[in-house]
């Protein structure tokens, strides 16, 4: 099941040209996207009332979008404003819109029901599209459930074993670090210091050199995770009892990354992710390594969550232990489970007052 009163990452704003059709399917329903002339983007539902062809394989035609089947015209509010060969317009014709944002870079689809479309709900990505910050930007096609990509952001004890070679770089520092969790109104916010680590080679630091970093991410409802890196030299950690730095630590390397995943259907799921590198330590070279070193890391992801969801796919009632490393994870799957739930609540309410929101917004 799917939490749909929130935000979703339909794609990248450079994803969305002035003059084009993109397509996404997001929690099983099939979406076109386009951009007006004043830029903003409209996302429609892919499916003409009509017929049911695909309005991606449409043409625009200013603002609206007409279905290249039998050619009815839908203005970007989902209406259809055109029927050819008759003059009367029924006023139940017409497709969903879905609520669009476009910030930090990315494009946000609300995929439940539009009145309650609150844009201070998106979390706001860390450093993207911001003059003091290298940015570099990346995604990834998972064949998985989303939940399960959840739970590799949310339990990072795994970079010692699944990224040995690459962000855990041969040290147990990761998986013997014990995490702060503290709840957050819509997520977690999740705190540690990893101890004594080797450092990334394109820093341009000795081979030896090694690092006490500061971890701090949230991880917000549905699936957003912010996380700020900072490096300090070591013996940092134990200054400052192990509790967060010290106001006048000065770290020498910091690292951001937004990533948000976006479930396509209950198998199928995209992963945007961010590279952001602070302007005055780092340089472009490094921002491309970086950025390298990640989609590498999460190709390594990648291939173990795919081969997890085979697994729990041809097993019969699964059931996964619990140990000690568990705790965000199930804190999160419990708030999720309760949003859900909450939503529907509400949804069984409007339909039982003839006002579920999907079937009043198919019919504008």
């Amino acid at each position: 099941m799917f939490l749909r009163n929130c935000w979703y990452v339909a794609g990248w704003s450079h994803q969305f040209p002035a003059d084009g059709l993109v397509t996404r399917t997001m929690l099983g329903d099939p979406v076109v996207l386009y951009r007006k002339a004043d830029r903003a983007v409209v996302a429609l539902e892919d499916r003409c009332c009509h017929r049911l062809a695909p309005l991606s394989l449409g043409r625009l035609e200013g603002d609206d979008l007409r279905c290249m089947y039998h050619g009815l015209k839908f203005a970007p509010s989902g209406k259809c404003i055109e029927i050819p060969g008759q003059s009367f317009v029924p006023g139940k014709a017409g497709v969903r819109a879905y609520p669009v944002v476009e910030r930090d870079c990315w494009v946000w689809v609300w995929m439940g029901d539009p009145a309650s479309a609150d844009p201070a709900l998106i979390p706001r990505a860390l450093g993207h599209g911001e003059a003091g910050w290298i940015m570099r930007t990346g995604e990834l096609a998972y064949k998985a459930n989303y939940e399960l990509i959840n739970d590799n952001l949310l339990d990072l004890s795994h970079l010692s074993y699944v990224h040995a070679k690459t962000l855990g770089r041969n040290s147990m520092a990761w998986a013997d670090s014990r995490p702060r969790t503290t709840s957050l109104a819509r997520g977690l916010r999740v705190e540690r210091w990893v101890v004594n680590n080797p450092l990334a080679p394109y820093l341009g630091r000795p081979a030896d050199a090694r690092t006490d970093s500061w971890q701090s991410y949230d991880y917000l409802a549905p699936s957003v995770f912010l996380l700020s890196s900072r490096f300090y030299p070591p013996g940092s950690a134990a200054a400052g009892d192990r509790t967060a730095p010290r106001p006048d630590l000065e770290p020498f390397w910091v690292s951001q990354t937004s990533q948000a995943i976006t479930p396509i259907d209950e198998k199928q799921s995209i992963y945007y992710f961010s590279s952001c590198l602070d302007r005055e330590s780092a340089n472009e070279e490094q921002a491309d390594a970086q950025i390298e070193l990640f989609r590498r890391a999460f190709d390594e992801d990648n291939a173990m969550i795919e081969a997890q969801q085979r697994v729990i796919d041809r097993t019969p009632r699964p059931r996964m232990l619990a140990t000690a490393s568990d705790g965000a994870l199930n804190q999160f799957r419990r708030l999720m489970a309760r949003l859900i739930e909450e939503e529907a609540g509400a949804d069984a309410s409007a339909v039982a007052n003839g006002q579920h929101p999907a079937i009043t917004q198919a019919s504008a």
